[in-house]
């Protein structure tokens, strides 16, 4: 009896060994069943996926050749508007309009651009070619329109004309600063000295120093700082301008609501001036003396053995005007006339670049970048000879809103009383030559 229960239990052991063999292997072949017809579903749906695309691509082709031949260059489909129109139609009045340079400047530019801007091709999508991407965003510069415009205009995502305007403003100021926005040499420094004199009637001065307040949208903190005295909320930037109505130093970091003369007091251009690198070794000479070169400016700013401004006329809001004698009179009528290469420079940099002239709906994070990038154009167009039309500025002028008016804050805080000596000189000089 006892064998036969070991033989039944055995035979019991051996049977749903067995079983359970047969099961597994019964499952695996349904896993591996499963996983090949799962293989095959997918391999189908990428080759559907792939031919759809292709037939899009043919498809969108087809259309694209349609509407050349019926329709003019305007409302052409945007690849082959860059492509055809653009790099083989387009006029020089064409690239001037539309970019603001002239051909070989554009190309100048891309080439200066290439090691930032370059981007290789991936498994998805074929990188934007430096030279539409530069295109991109000089038209945003140029027009301030929307992205979704230009999207529609050169065939890209809104995203990437977004990426494009700030690759290439970053580029700009990385590459390009120190070519076209630097301390000047002591050669240029005498050359600006003598278009001053020459063509704005001020001796011994090489640069002018005013700012420009650029509209932005409303920031999310500390909105209030940034409303300027005209009321709208804005991003002031101090720009120094030599005698051929060229920026040399661009300060674009501040609230709108801020005050010239602290501007003036954080830029590197008041340490560099304070300690004569406006000058040129030996000191020259003015009116028989020993005198560095200077800078003009409104009367926001305090006045300093080498930032010359006009004698007030009024002694605060509520007082008469004060007497000035003829040979002040003569020196504030001098100084407003220099001041004007700082208005003609900054209307020609927003006549050029609508973006600094209409509100920029950039963030505070690109924009300072952006001034400092369109400064630095403008300086390159204007070395290299680009024409400037007559109808940007009109243009400009019509729509911007006006600039805010520093004139009405006196500052004395900083003035020196070794500039008023200087600014007397200069007066000696005036009167001498009337």
């Amino acid at each position: 009896m006892e064998e036969e229960e070991q033989l039944r239990s055995f035979l019991f052991v051996m049977t749903y060994m067995l079983l359970k063999r047969r099961r597994d292997i019964n499952t695996a072949n349904t896993h591996r069943r499963n996983e090949i017809h799962r293989r095959i579903r997918h391999r189908q749906y990428f080759f559907q996926r792939q031919r759809r695309m292709l037939m899009m691509m043919i498809a969108g082709g087809i259309r694209s050749n349609v509407r050349i031949r019926t329709r003019p260059w305007t409302t052409t489909q945007s690849t082959d508007w860059w492509e055809r129109v653009v790099m083989t139609e387009f006029q020089p009045s064409d690239w001037l309009d539309k970019f603001r340079m002239s051909r070989d400047t554009f190309f100048y530019l891309c080439d200066k651009l290439r090691p930032r801007l370059a981007r290789q091709d991936t498994s998805f999508r074929l990188a934007l070619p430096v030279e539409k991407r530069v295109a991109v965003a000089l038209w945003r510069l140029a027009s301030n329109i929307e992205y979704r415009t230009i999207s529609s205009l050169f065939g890209v995502g809104k995203s990437t004309v977004c990426r494009c305007v700030r690759d290439m403003c970053h580029a700009i100021v990385a590459l390009l600063s120190s070519v076209y926005l630097r301390s000047p040499s002591e050669q240029e420094l005498e050359d600006s000295a003598h278009l001053f004199l020459s063509h704005w009637g001020f001796p011994h001065c090489v640069a002018a120093i005013a700012t420009l307040h650029t509209a932005i949208i409303t920031p999310s903190n500390n909105a209030s700082d940034y409303a300027n005295p005209a009321g709208w909320l804005s991003v002031v930037s101090q720009v120094a301008v030599s005698g051929r109505g060229q920026f040399w130093d661009v300060c674009a970091s501040f609230p709108g609501g801020t005050e010239p003369a602290d501007i003036l007091q954080n830029s590197s251009l008041w340490a560099s001036a304070a300690e004569g690198g406006l000058s040129p070794n030996p000191t020259p000479t003015f009116m028989g003396k020993p005198l560095r070169y200077v800078l003009v400016g409104e009367a926001c700013y305090p006045v300093q053995s080498w930032l010359m401004k006009a004698f007030p006329e009024e002694k605060g809001r509520r007082a008469t005007h004060t007497a000035l004698t003829e040979r002040q009179r003569l020196f504030n009528r001098s100084l407003s006339r220099a001041l004007r290469v700082c208005d003609e420079a900054l209307l020609r940099l927003r006549a050029r670049w609508q973006c600094l002239s209409k509100r920029n709906d950039c963030g505070l994070d690109v924009v300072p970048t952006m001034i400092l990038a369109c400064c630095i154009l403008h300086n390159m167009c204007e070395s290299h000879g680009d024409a400037f039309k007559a109808e940007w500025q009109a243009e400009v002028s019509e729509t911007e809103s006006p600039q805010p008016n520093h004139k009405h804050l006196l500052s004395t805080s900083l003035d020196q009383s070794q500039a008023e000596e200087v600014r007397h000189l200069f007066c000696d000089y005036f009167e001498q030559n009337e």
